[in-house]
């Protein structure tokens, strides 16, 4: 049974964005379509981390994976827009801080 909690949603947003961004890098014409590959791939695993305790790496190592993939996305440029690779960045990031427990807010972590 797994448990509805605030940093669980951050974690699925972090990842459904990522990998919706990585689709739209492969389906843009001038994208970078190695980018995108790595995206979809480290985000789906990501995302498959955070329910099943069988994956390889733990979700930690791939929320760190996703946030190194997404920061050179930024910077990989191409026809598709910054503004989803930023949201997914910034949930990345807030995740990865809650989880660490590096800042403690009541309720959340």
């Amino acid at each position: 049974m797994i448990t509805l909690t605030w940093l669980l949603l951050i974690a699925l947003a972090g990842g459904v964005l990522t990998i919706v961004d990585g689709i739209w890098r492969l389906r843009a014409r001038g994208g970078s379509t190695v980018v995108g590959i790595l995206e979809i791939v480290i985000a789906g695993l990501f995302v498959l981390s955070l329910f099943l305790p069988g994956i390889p790496f733990g979700a930690l190592v791939l929320g760190i994976a996703t946030l190194v993939v997404l920061a050179v996305a930024m910077f990989a440029g191409g026809r598709t827009g910054r503004t989803l690779t930023i949201i997914a960045l910034v949930l990345m990031a807030i995740w990865l801080v809650l989880v660490n427990g590096w800042i403690v807010i009541p309720g959340i972590n």
